[in-house]
Formats: C-alpha cells, structure tokens, sequence
C-alpha cells in the first residue's frame, strides 16, 4: 500500500455490495487503502463495512433497526444522509480520508452527495450515478463532486458497468495519488464576480487587485457560479470580495434560469471580510431560449444574446426591490464594506444608446440601495459605465484600501 490517505467507499452495501466489493478491489490493486462506509437500511451488507450503517444512523441520532423496518423511508434516507455527513467529514478531520467516491441511483447520489458536500475543495470526489448525464446542481451544491454516468443502473457487473467502474476506481486512484506541484508563494484570495457584460470592468479590477498582492478568483455569475464563490467565503479561504457582477438577485426577483437564490451576496457580510459590491448586470435577468420567456414578459424588451440565451431588460419595479435585497444583504456587514454605483449604467449593454440603456430603472435601484443601506456604509456614486476603465480602478482600490484596515 502507499503512504497516500485512504479513499473512502460509501454506498448502500445491502443492495449493492457486489458492485462495491468489485470497485474495492480495483482500487486497491492500484496500491491505495480503502475504507468502506455503509449507508444501507435494507438488509444486512454483503461487503464488510469499515463503519457500519448502524455507525451512521447513529452519527444523526437514529436507530438503524427502527429505519431498517422499511415503515419509515423518508426518515430512513435523511437520517443516513445527516449520518454519512457527519462520519464522511470526521474521517477527514482525523486525517483517514484522501478522496471518496461513492455508486448509486437517485436516492444513493444523493445521500453519498451529501457527505461529500461536507468536504472542502479539492479533496477528490467522483461519484458514479444514474443521474450524471443530466443537471446534476442539486446534488453537487458549491463543490466539486466529480459525476461519471453509470450508463446502466449500478446492478450487477456487465460488460458494460465493469468498464464504468474500472474507469472510476482509476480516477479516484489516481487523484488521491497525484503529487500536486508546490503552490509557490500564497497570496491571500480575493473573489469577483463577472458577467460577459461585465468582463471589461472585472478583468481591469483583477489586474490592479492582484498587482496589490492579492490573488483574485473570478466567477461567472450563473446562479451555481455566485454560489459556489459565497461557499468559498463562508469556508474562510477567502480574504476580500469585489462582488462587482449582482445580476443573478435579478434572476432571483424575475424567475430568471441563473438565480443564487435570495441569500446572494450575504456571505461576505456573515464572514465579516471586506467587501465592494456593486449593482452590476441588474439590469438583465436570463432566460433559456425565447419560447422558454414566460408568457408574463409578453412585450417587454428582450434581447436574444445567443440562440439559447435571453435577456430580460428588468424595470422600475424589479430594480427596487433588487436594490432592497442587496441593502438588506451589505446592512449585515461587520467587516469595512462599501458600494459602488455606477451612474452611466450597470453592463455594457446598459450604456447610453444601448438596448437596455433605462436611466429610470437603474435609478430605481440606486434610490433603493441608497434608502435602505445603514448610515455607516459608504455609497460611492461613479459618474461612469461600470465597464469603464475609471471604474473598474475605482472598485479595485476601493477594496484594497478597505483590506487594509480589515477591522475598520
């Protein structure tokens, strides 16, 4: 065996044993321990686990023989999610997990997908499922859970599914193995958030962030995008954010297809680092392709980006209420925060003589934002598009000077 920390196998041991005890044995003759975890509640396991199902129920306050009755399934499920979450992430902490792969239908992905979210990232995860060929969002959250498609139900080994789990056993292998290159000097971490309509503003920003000895990681903002950026500030990895991209509490507030949900941009206020935030892209919320509008945005401007993008230009009353949310969010700041408006539009195509240029409406939300903010924080009005090179420096030494008195 090597000296790398164990993968872990976690799966449903009842029903599947066969197939685990097969990816089990692929993967230690690769020359890497294994510890097997056990979350079946139907029957005993046919492979012997390393921790018991009983060990998982356990871990959430259950009673393996009361959810092993088969009269509770739904309780059965949450409770060994809760379990397996627990144990996946205590294993960790002792120092007895490498990477963790785990096989199984809808209800298996998602409780093994549920330990594995209690991971940070880049502990290796690959998880090998009946539903990895579809929009796997919900199962993977704000972490980077590696999906191979089973292609047939995980029963049985075929010639098809021996194929599957040998590919699987060598990725997980091999990402628990691999020697990563050293990190060279680490700068401390800075998010931004971006947008095509606004890659001018950020990538100067990034520019001027980074020549001030910070490392910036930039996040298109798609919904899972924003996301995964305020997991990685409520981790504690990150030491300031330039959230300068707010369009998706735009999607939030118009049902659009890239919404954070309506804790966007609360991270970085609950995590207490200093933040610029900037009502960028608030003017668009996104849409699928144009059959995919709904009907109750019949005759308001829309603009077709792309044959399966489409712009929703949002109005007066959209803005308002975008403009409460985001001051609700900065109020819960305890960190040196500080917003920024950009007076001559939100996105490129939020310019004047644009298709979505709506002084009105961006008004609306800048009225909203400033009535709604707490006296303390510092509303700056930039007499300039927010892809303007003034700007982007503007927002970029804004941050620096507020990270340098982190505590006010």
């Amino acid at each position: 065996m090597s000296s790398t920390k164990p993968v872990v196998i976690i799966g449903a041991l009842d029903t599947k044993g066969a197939e685990f005890a097969y990816l089990k044995g692929l993967i230690e003759s690769e020359g890497v321990e294994v510890l097997v975890v056990d979350f079946g509640t139907m029957g005993a396991p046919t492979l012997a686990p390393d921790v018991s199902r009983a060990e998982v129920a356990a871990a959430a306050g259950g009673d393996i023989d009361y959810l092993a009755s088969g009269e509770h399934k739904d309780e059965a499920m949450q409770t060994m999610a809760a379990g397996l979450a627990v144990v996946v992430r205590r294993l960790y902490d002792e120092g007895h997990l490498g990477g963790v792969i785990g096989m199984g239908g809808t209800g298996g992905t998602s409780i093994a997908t549920t330990g594995m979210r209690t991971l940070p990232v880049g502990v290796p995860k690959v998880m090998v499922s009946t539903v990895a060929g579809g929009d796997v969002s919900a199962y993977a959250g704000a972490r980077d859970i590696t999906f191979i498609p089973s292609i047939t139900d995980v029963a049985g080994i075929n010639s098809i599914s021996r194929a599957i789990y040998a590919n699987a056993a060598g990725a997980i292998a091999g990402m628990v193995r691999l020697e990563r290159p050293p990190a060279g000097e680490e700068r401390p971490l800075v998010t931004a958030s971006m947008f095509g309509n606004t890659t001018t503003c950020v990538e100067r920003a990034r520019g001027v962030v980074e020549r001030g000895g910070y490392e910036v990681l930039v996040f298109h903002a798609t919904g899972i995008g924003g996301s995964t950026m305020e997991a990685l500030i409520t981790d504690g990895y990150i030491a300031g954010s330039l959230d300068i991209t707010t369009t998706e509490l735009a999607d939030y507030v118009c049902g659009g297809v890239f919404s954070a949900g309506p804790e966007r941009c609360t991270a970085a206020s609950a995590a207490g680092i200093p933040a610029v935030v900037v009502p960028g892209c608030v003017d668009m919320a996104n849409f699928d392709s144009i059959d995919t509008v709904p009907d109750r945005y019949e005759g308001r401007n829309l603009y077709q980006w792309n044959p399966n993008v489409t712009l929703l230009r949002t109005n007066v009353e959209e803005n308002i209420r975008i403009g409460e949310m985001l001051a609700a969010a900065v109020n819960l700041s305890t960190a040196p925060t500080a917003v920024l408006l950009p007076m001559r539009g939100t996105s490129m195509l939020d310019s004047e003589g644009e298709r979505f240029w709506d002084p009105e409406a961006d008004g609306a939300c800048f009225d909203a934002i400033r009535n709604g903010l707490r006296a303390d924080i510092p509303v700056h009005e930039i007499e300039h598009n927010i892809n303007d090179p003034e700007f982007a420096d503007i927002a970029a030494n804004t941050l620096l000077e507020l990270m340098q008195h982190p505590s006010g």
